[in-house]
């Protein structure tokens, strides 16, 4: 039965004790009160219910206070016993005063009912709280040693666990050293490896500038030669070009200058051929008047050579005029 069975049991106690004492009290002042008023002088009956209640109210400090003792597992001794009973008697005598002195013994038998239940349900309660708080208390006695055994056993699990723990982290502590130191190596070999590498490396960039740059000098070199060859090339071709400019300048004078002294050959044949027998051709004409007119003949010399009449001469003459104007 764990604890809260108990607690259980025990509020369902405590409650049908209350239930009982309740009942027993009202029908004490139901079956006391007529009693009392007629044993009490005229002009005091008010007064019938105190002494049920006074009674009552005993009943109740002794219950209640028998509760808390039994819940704390004390005892009060001799007077809560006499209280008990000296108020469980008098709640007996008081209800079946009134059928005893009638003599009827049914009434007394009916009227010690609820005090007798009374009575015995105060017993019986104190009773059962004592076994419930023993229990109670033997419960917690037994949690309390599984508790320090639990405690104990957790304790010797944590100085386990505590002592594994020690243990792993001073063979994680070694093992990490290990590795540190095993790290170290491998970084000391891999900073070797890395030194000879970029080692290497330098030396490769070394030999690779060093042919860089004889190819970079070898190019310019070669650049230069083929900027001075084709500087060369350049000034035989402008010099090529330029001789053959002036011979092609000196050709076309020479050429001109035979044209011309043909031109004036031909002139001068037309100017000493005289005056025609017969009017010449308009072409050879105008061949003639064009040689007068280089010649600086007149116009009357001019139509003297060609045949042609004057007018018509003077015609060509300014139609050579207005050219040699257009020309210049």
């Amino acid at each position: 039965m764990n604890s809260v069975q108990i607690r259980s049991a025990e509020k369902a106690l405590s409650a049908g004790t209350w239930l009982i004492v309740g009942g027993a009290m009202l029908f004490s002042i139901l079956t006391v009160t007529p009693l009392m008023e007629r044993h009490t002088p005229e002009g005091w009956k008010w007064t019938a219910p105190i002494l049920p209640l006074v009674v009552d109210a005993a009943v109740v400090i002794v219950v209640r206070l028998d509760a808390v003792l039994a819940r704390l597992g004390g005892h009060g001794g001799r007077w809560p016993v006499a209280l008990r009973w000296m108020t469980g008697c008098m709640t007996l005598a008081l209800n079946v005063a009134d059928s005893a002195l009638r003599k009827e013994l049914v009434g007394v038998a009916v009227h010690a009912v609820a005090p007798l239940l009374l009575i015995v349900t105060a017993e019986t309660g104190l009773a059962y709280r004592t076994a419930i708080t023993a229990a109670l208390a033997a419960k917690e006695a037994q949690q309390k040693a599984e508790q320090a055994e639990r405690e104990q056993a957790a304790t010797q699990r944590r100085e386990a666990a505590e002592l594994r723990a020690r243990e792993e982290r001073e063979h994680a502590a070694t093992l990490a050293r290990e590795e540190r130191e095993h790290e170290a190596l491998l970084a000391r070999e891999q900073t070797a490896r890395e030194e000879a590498v970029r080692r290497e490396e330098r030396e490769r960039a070394e030999v690779r500038e060093r042919a860089e740059r004889e190819a970079r000098e070898r190019r310019e070199h070669e650049r230069e030669q083929q900027q001075a060859q084709r500087e060369r090339l350049e000034r035989e071709a402008a010099q090529r070009r330029t001789a053959e400019r002036l011979e092609r300048e000196a050709r076309e004078r020479r050429e001109h200058r035979e044209r011309q002294e043909q031109v004036e050959r031909e002139r001068a044949a037309l100017l000493a051929a005289g005056p025609p027998k017969e009017k010449l051709l308009e072409p050879q004409a105008r061949e003639t008047v064009q040689a007068a007119f280089a010649a600086g003949l007149a116009v009357r010399a001019a139509a003297e050579l060609t045949g042609w009449s004057i007018g018509w001469v003077s015609t060509r003459y300014q139609e050579l005029r207005d050219r040699s104007a257009v020309s210049v």
